[in-house]
């Protein structure tokens, strides 16, 4: 008899795929005394999206949660994600930084490391397999499953025998989007168990409604453990049901021996906390096959739903999947998965939004296209290559060698403000929510976003607007009502799209209000010399001076959008005459940024 051990993802990718990793740490801990009874191989709890969202909307320290789960969690094994010399940013990262992560990470309570990278090269997965070997921690390495014409059984299984050779403790394959079959699964497990002779885990996610049943033919085959979420968070873009896997191998060679009961008393919880998170709450977290066509996965799926949304453009969503799949070919086929997932995701939406295919390429895009990620899995366009690189040479070595130890220079940059090494790791992942964040929590000034009472809907719940007209000084407006929340300090926060642009007006006591919109009085966007952004985002930094001569194509500013980086381009060559944003400002598509005479 060969018990199956199982992975609940209930705290980390399951409200990371289904509620765009909104859950807060208050909501974890009253459930996990009995969690830490059921018997679970791991639970993961940590890494991937859930550090971006602590410190980005939740105002959280992640390493404070992650110090409190192990608190409370004492019998079981914590997991985390690790993208490999990515970490959890959305770049590579000097080894320095690397080791440093993996060490604090340990020392903080994660026991497994599941290490991937997301173009499945393997040398970026060097120094994190060896960073955990060296912290006396479970080392998975990690396969990220995707098809495409290059991506065999062949190649996957001789990657599985790479991540034995670098020592790793067991072998992930992992489904990010859920493209699994049945039969495919079985044929592949059995390939990678008749050539490495380490635990093997399935992670798939439930997208196209497959992965019960892929998980099933994968134990068939040989595989040792699974990942589940508890059923009030599975299913759709999250993962199979937990009560449901260990009730369909109960009585068989396979029980996994977890208790029935208490799995359903840990439902019945978080079924109520759920409700909470009803603003996140999406329909395109829903089963649906098409994912076999998109390939977008779960975690991807729910983020960008809700990220078109804060930009009311959601109506767009259907353009932007079916640009997925062109941008990713254009791109050589990479696993779709953090920070590629990002990378291209954020580029379809470009393209779609933009009116123009790859009018703007965001930085990211540019660094892939040098090999700043690692090696394409297949060739990439050469003509794209071209406009967003033109005569810089590509890299061939391993990205990170050409990175010197920047951990000094972090810890001179953020000063102050970090009060440990861990903080330095916060800044290093996100330097400028990283620095934002340390400032508010040293000022007493930390405030989540705002959960919705249940009988408000929100603009991320996807409501029907109330509409109308307004004049003002001879201009007619249309004004979309999408939602209000409560802010505390007496204050509402009324969300609101003006012409279509996002907008949030925080309204005090009767008639006084503050909106938090840079962008009022800024004009419309009418001019070839006038600079305008084809998505809402945030200044990172602004390139030139009044005064400056640039040439047409020149970059005059950098915006952040969706996580992503992006240069607005000097549409003609001339004098920059007025530059009307700074470096923290919100932007929004059709105003005026700069002027070009």
């Amino acid at each position: 008899m060969k018990q199956i051990q199982v992975t609940d993802v209930i705290l980390r990718d399951a409200h990371q795929s289904l509620i765009a990793t909104r859950m807060r740490t208050d909501d974890m801990l009253p459930i996990c005394e009995k969690l830490d009874r059921v018997g679970f191989w791991s639970l993961e709890v940590w890494g991937g999206a859930t550090f971006d969202a602590c410190v980005r909307y939740l105002k959280e320290d992640p390493w404070q949660r992650l110090r409190l789960l192990r608190g409370v969690l004492p019998n079981t094994r914590l997991q985390m994600l690790l993208r490999g010399q990515n970490l959890l940013g959305y770049r590579h990262y000097a080894d320095d930084v690397v080791q440093s992560f993996v060490t604090k990470a340990a020392e903080n309570g994660i026991d497994v490391f599941r290490v991937f990278d997301a173009l499945n090269d393997m040398r970026n997965l060097e120094t994190a397999l060896r960073a955990v070997k060296d912290a006396g921690k479970h080392a998975q390495g990690t396969i990220c499953y995707t098809t495409s014409p290059v991506h065999t059984p062949e190649l996957f299984v001789e990657q599985a025998k790479q991540l034995k050779e670098m020592g790793s403790d067991s072998i992930a394959i992992k489904d990010m989007a859920g493209l699994l079959a049945p039969y495919p699964t079985y044929d592949l497990v059995k390939a990678i168990k008749a050539e490495v002779d380490l635990p093997l885990v399935i992670h798939s996610h439930a997208t196209s409604g497959l992965a019960a049943q892929c998980q099933l033919k994968a134990i068939e085959a040989g595989a040792d453990r699974i990942d589940t979420a508890i059923s009030a968070f599975a299913g759709g873009t999250s993962h199979p049901a937990t009560e449901s896997q260990v009730a369909a191998l109960k009585g068989t060679d396979w029980d996994t021996g977890l208790d029935l009961t208490l799995l359903s008393e840990i439902a019945d919880y978080f079924r109520e906390v759920r409700k909470k998170y009803h603003q996140f709450e999406s329909e395109f977290t829903r089963e649906d096959v098409s994912v076999q066509i998109n390939q977008v996965p779960g975690g991807m799926m729910s983020n960008l739903v809700n990220q078109l949304k804060e930009q009311s453009a959601l109506d767009h969503i259907g353009d932007v999947f079916a640009e997925i799949p062109r941008v990713r070919e254009d791109l050589g086929y990479p696993p779709l998965v953090t920070p590629t997932s990002q990378i291209v995701g954020t580029q379809a939406a470009y393209n779609v939004l933009g009116g123009e295919r790859y009018k703007t390429i965001t930085n990211e895009v540019k660094r892939y296209l040098l090999g700043g990620y690692g090696q394409p899995p297949a060739p990439v366009n050469a003509k794209l290559q071209r406009q967003a690189i033109g005569n810089e040479t590509v890299m061939e070595s391993r990205p990170a060698d050409a990175l010197s130890p920047e951990l000094d220079k972090l810890r001179a940059d953020i000063g102050d403000l970090a009060t440990c090494e861990e903080d330095v790791l916060t800044f290093a992942m996100f330097p400028d929510i990283g620095r934002e964040f340390l400032r508010q929590r040293l000022d007493g000034t930390l405030q989540p976003e705002p959960l919705l009472p249940a009988n408000v809907k929100g603009k991320a719940a996807g409501s029907i607007s109330t509409e109308f007209k307004i004049d003002v000084h001879g201009d007619s407006y249309d004004v979309s009502i999408t939602g209000m929340g409560d802010v505390g300090g007496g204050k509402r926060k009324l969300y609101v799209a003006i012409d279509g642009m996002p907008e949030e007006v925080v309204f005090e006591a009767v008639n006084e209000y503050v909106s938090d919109g840079a962008q009022q009085g800024r004009k419309k966007a009418s001019d070839p010399g006038h600079v305008s952004t084809p998505l809402p985002g945030n200044v990172v930094e602004v390139l030139v001076n009044v005064g400056d001569k640039v040439a047409a194509g020149a970059s005059t500013m950098i915006i952040e959008a969706m996580k992503m980086e992006s240069e607005l381009l000097a549409n003609i060559a001339g004098e920059v005459k007025a530059i009307h944003v700074a470096k923290g400002d919100r932007v929004t598509p059709g105003e005026v940024l700069i002027e070009i005479g």
